[in-house]
């Protein structure tokens, strides 16, 4: 079996082909030449595929790289390359929220994706993912950097809301089950086995990697509002407004619907010390290395 993954280098894609035979790969993805949404050139490296595992997505947006062209002008092209390179299945990753009309062009833009997944006539598996943690993502890369450069962390809203994080290990297993055949024609939440708010994943990271964190509660206002400071001025921002968006509501329960895992794959691995320990990258804070050079060169003027 041959499988075509967009968003090949990003997170899920690099960990779902790292756990396949490197033969049976196309990596796809903006650092390999191809554009999400350039039928022709992905018809072109879906050939011979089976199946498509569509895990290309945005959490902020960059100049051309929109919501609109990512999620859904992106997920169209797949689509129609899909079928005319003969592919069988698209198994795509989607956000365990994503709903229409609740105002977040994120929320939007993925479930628009979604129903053109349903509607495509190919035979699809949807797998609306919580909160996502290992290695290389940014969960524990940029907490962990937060705690080296600032001890402080703000609680997104007066009052806390849950997440329950799945583990990238967890979640290729099911996606591997997924491009196997499993789960046809589905909609699936994935989730992590364990409830907890923010503030105490934060504690556990912070355990892990030594360091003293002081907690604080500020409204969803002000991280809207640093949130911006932050895309504005970081390679990969702290945090993006689509995620406070997402603490904001919690992630535990998937909208609007979605069936269960099967019993079989359900997330099993707990947010423990040691699950940490294994997604952390190299000690250390944030540098200047951080910031977007559009910003340096705008800071040096005058």
């Amino acid at each position: 079996m041959k499988i075509a993954i967009t968003g090949g280098t990003g997170l899920v894609g690099s960990h779902l082909a790292r756990s396949l035979a490197s033969d049976e790969v196309v990596l796809i993805s903006r650092r390999t030449g191809t554009a999400i949404d350039d039928v022709d050139a992905l018809a072109k490296r879906f050939e011979g595929c089976d199946v498509v595992a569509h895990c290309a997505g945005i959490n902020r947006e960059i100049g051309e790289q929109t919501y609109e062209r990512v999620h859904v002008r992106g997920t169209a092209a797949v689509i129609e390359a899909a079928k005319r390179a003969g592919v069988r299945k698209i198994v795509m990753l989607s956000f365990l929220r994503a709903r229409p009309s609740c105002g977040s062009a994120y929320h939007e833009t993925k479930w628009a994706a979604e129903e053109l997944v349903r509607r495509s006539g190919l035979d699809f598996t949807i797998l609306k993912s919580g909160m996502i943690y290992g290695r290389g993502d940014h969960m524990l890369d940029h907490l962990s950097h937060a705690l080296h450069t600032f001890p402080l962390f703000l609680m997104v809203g007066l009052r806390e809301k849950a997440i329950r994080p799945v583990a990238i290990e967890d979640l290729v297993d099911v996606l591997r089950a997924a491009v196997t055949g499993r789960m046809s024609r589905e909609t699936v939440a994935v989730t992590g086995p364990e409830e907890l708010t923010l503030s105490e994943a934060v504690r556990r990271v912070a355990r892990v990697t030594g360091r003293r964190v002081w907690m604080l509660r500020a409204p969803v206002w002000m991280h809207f509002a640093l949130a911006q400071v932050f895309e504005w001025t970081m390679n990969v921002p702290l945090v993006a407004k689509a995620q406070v968006r997402i603490l904001s509501e919690g992630v535990v329960e998937a909208l609007p619907f979605a069936n269960e895992v099967p019993r079989d794959l359900a997330p099993h691995r707990r947010f423990t010390d040691t699950q940490i320990a294994s997604g952390l990258p190299p000690r250390g804070g944030f540098t200047l290395n951080d910031l977007r050079r559009c910003d340096l060169r705008c800071c040096s003027i005058g």
